[in-house]
């Protein structure tokens, strides 16, 4: 399966406004391995960027203004993501903008139409997976690396391809299951969110010196309650299978400690 993880930054919150993209970035999977191949534009929003969006992926308005219109690179940009599904961190607003453009684009377009994105690629939304999976905690990008052990030391503003790569690794530990398992007397090692728990990378083997586990015998009134419980499945049965796979040993408590 072919996939790609996709991120975007924007002049604002809202295209219905008038906001544009000023920067994708993408990454490719196949099969659930990252094929090296990327996707990296910036783009000439044809406007200015708002003061609270530049704070949040620091890119200025002298820094596009001299680079591609949406127009000049969409071909190509809509040839790399066609047919594959897209992993996005809150997915719609990426998708939003995406769309905006394209119909911006395809109403002056005088050759085939571009989009709309969701009648030519899958769509996951992986903030709406990790609320699923984790509900009533944070699921943004930060809050997940933390979760997942994935370093983002390097993000100190956001920025499409470097957020692309990073939600490429919290999808894969996200989406992988279980890949260590540890045990502690510790209760806080053993959380479900620990990182720690989740990528030990190996199991942690209890020693050999520990000591053994003692084993309670039942009494023998939850003798008697077992062997009534056997009776009642036996009478509508007609047969008991615990009973024939275990046998009388096992049913009178009298098995020896191994």
């Amino acid at each position: 399966m072919r996939q790609i993880i996709l991120d975007t930054e924007t002049t604002g919150i809202d295209p219905k406004e008038g906001h544009r993209l000023i920067e994708i970035g993408a990454v490719e999977m196949l099969n659930r391995r990252l094929t090296g191949n990327t996707y990296h534009q910036y783009i000439n929003p044809e406007r200015e960027i708002e003061a609270e969006a530049i704070g949040i992926h620091g890119i200025t308005n002298e820094r596009v203004a001299n680079e591609p219109v949406f127009a000049a690179i969409a071909d190509e940009f809509w040839a790399f993501i066609r047919g594959a599904e897209l992993v996005i961190h809150n997915a719609p607003f990426d998708v939003g903008f995406i769309d905006h453009e394209l119909r911006k684009l395809n109403a002056g377009r005088k050759g085939p139409k571009l989009g709309p994105v969701a009648e030519h690629c899958r769509i996951l939304d992986t903030l709406r997976l990790a609320r699923n999976k984790h509900p009533g905690q944070r699921n943004n990008l930060d809050a997940l690396c933390k979760r997942y052990a994935v370093d983002n030391t390097q993000r100190v503003l956001h920025g499409a391809l470097l957020d692309a790569e990073i939600l490429a690794d919290v999808y894969l530990a996200m989406t992988g299951g279980q890949t260590a398992l540890t045990l502690s007397a510790d209760p806080g090692e053993n959380d479900t969110d620990s990182a720690a728990q989740r990528h030990a990378g190996g199991i942690r083997r209890l020693s050999e010196n520990r000591a053994r586990l003692s084993v309670v015998q039942p009494s023998v009134e939850e003798l008697g309650a077992h062997h009534e419980t056997l009776a009642r499945v036996r009478q509508a049965c007609g047969e008991c299978l615990w009973e024939q796979r275990l046998g009388e040993g096992w049913l009178n408590g009298q098995r020896e400690e191994s």
